[in-house]
């Protein structure tokens, strides 16, 4: 991770007459400053707006995805003769698919800077393919459709980080990974009462059983948001059609203030590939991806939680309500949480404090079958997710530069951490239930792995900062630049 480029010197343009630089307003161009946070504030404000329907595509883009765990009682093992194993590889095999198109999705995205044409065209695949499990009679169909779901669902989540960390600052970009992660949490709650609804009045309608209406109308919404997003989403700030010029500058100047240079050209060198090279040559992006996959598998519960739920005694109906809560109150808290990690600018303490918690909810789960008690456990495994959205933030702010890096190392680390995904699909079998004691304790070991390399990781980049500030001090530098959040 190199810190040279972040230096917070700047050359000013050359002048016959000496022009003392606290003369220079900078917001000049945009009227002065109080005419530029009115500005600024009219723009953060409309990106908001065009940004919020991310988050209903990313409640779609998991709804997708789990509907197979939703539908799995009540009659998708049985009409398709589904044993354990192959249920759990109906599961993971879309997490192949997924991790082979991060990193080009990502570049391939960076190249063209067309966001609101390339999310959506992805989203109507996906939306299309998720019906077509519908039609499915037999185990082979299903994995066939899950594995490219998969494939094309790849570019959503990584695009919409990287979508994100190309308009926010760091002191923005938290809170705005919380609020599109809370459409990953709440999708847990909505897929449940939407698949109760479904499941529970649907069957044998026009001759289809119940669960196959849920992939049918869950594949269709999908579609038609997808088409809605088009007009909605933007896309980079080089390359949006409707900011005003000054809106424009605006956009670019505040990603070289945040990170003391521009996120275009500015410090792009080499081919189309040289992101790639120095995101896969990085030993940080590695490390953070491990950290990550290991916070993934403690989370794999998310994909068997309407079985968990199942464990408390009610009947399927019942169970799938009881799903909702849970992640209701853990977008609550992802939300808080970010909010104040942004306050803080900081990173560490947030995440582990989640993450903490999230262990003491497993250690409840394998103490007692008491009801209560266990669905008190849910509630603390769901805030997990609180945490990792933090670590998602933390994600943005270490690999701020180049642009075509970042994109890479969004892809990367989104891509090695569904490897969680794929293992945490194997450690849920129905012969561990009701008790599940033998999965809450890997999901235990996932969190203790993911604690002890998330503080490895602030080591290093306090070690970057210390460079930082020898480097300014060497250069006589006296207003403090670039830092690392920790």
């Amino acid at each position: 991770m190199s810190t040279s480029q972040y230096s917070d010197s700047a050359s000013l343009p050359p002048s016959k007459e000496h022009v003392d630089p606290e003369d220079i307003d900078p917001d000049a161009e945009f009227g002065g400053l109080a005419a530029r946070k009115e500005l600024e504030r009219k723009l953060v404000w409309k990106l908001d707006l065009r940004m919020s329907i991310l988050v209903l595509i990313y409640i779609l883009n998991y709804v997708d995805r789990n509907n197979a765990g939703a539908a799995r009682s009540r009659g998708l093992v049985a009409d398709l003769h589904l044993t354990d194993q192959q249920f759990a590889t109906l599961l993971s095999i879309l997490y192949v698919g997924y991790i082979i198109m991060q990193i080009p999705s990502n570049m391939f995205l960076n190249l063209t800077g067309k966001p609101s044409l390339y999310l959506p065209a992805c989203m109507i695949v996906w939306g299309v393919i998720s019906a077509l499990t519908g039609i499915t009679t037999n185990f082979t169909g299903a994995v066939i459709t899950r594995f490219f779901l998969g494939f094309v669902e790849a570019a959503f989540f990584p695009g919409a980080l990287f979508l994100i960390s190309k308009w926010y600052k760091r002191t923005e970009i938290g809170f705005r990974t919380a609020i599109l992660y809370c459409g990953n949490i709440t999708s847990n709650a909505f897929g449940a009462l939407l698949a109760s609804g479904i499941l529970g009045g649907m069957n044998n309608i026009l001759g289809h059983a119940a669960w196959r209406w849920l992939f049918y109308l869950e594949g269709a919404l999908t579609v038609f948001v997808a088409i809605c997003a088009i007009f909605i989403l933007p896309d980079f700030p080089s390359t949006t059609k409707w900011l005003s010029d000054d809106e424009r500058r605006l956009a670019l100047r505040r990603m070289e203030e945040d990170a003391g240079v521009g996120d275009q050209k500015e410090t792009e060198e080499g081919g189309f590939a040289h992101g790639l090279y120095l995101a896969v040559t990085d030993w940080t992006v590695w490390w953070f991806a491990m950290a990550v996959n290991a916070i993934v598998v403690s989370l794999s519960f998310n994909a068997y939680f309407p079985t968990l739920s199942a464990t408390l005694g009610y009947n399927p109906t019942v169970s799938l309500l009881l799903v909702a809560p849970p992640f209701v109150f853990a977008a609550i808290v992802a939300f808080c949480l970010c909010r104040h990690s942004d306050y803080k600018q900081e990173r560490f303490y947030h995440i582990i404090g989640s993450w903490v918690a999230g262990i003491i909810g497993f250690i409840i789960a394998i103490s007692t079958m008491n009801t209560a008690a266990r669905y008190v456990s849910l509630f603390l495994m769901a805030q997990t997710y609180a945490g990792l959205v933090v670590m998602l933030a933390w994600m943005n702010n270490s690999f701020p530069r180049p642009p075509s890096k970042r994109a890479v190392c969004v892809a990367i680390i989104n891509g090695f951490s569904q490897l969680g995904n794929v293992a945490g699909s194997y450690i849920w079998p129905s012969s561990w239930g009701p008790t599940y004691r033998y999965s809450y304790g890997i999901c235990i070991a996932g969190s203790g792995t993911a604690i002890i390399m998330a503080w490895v990781f602030k080591q290093h980049l306090i070690s970057l900062n210390k460079k930082l500030e020898r480097e300014e001090q060497e250069k006589g530098v006296k207003e403090k630049g670039f830092r690392y959040l920790l």
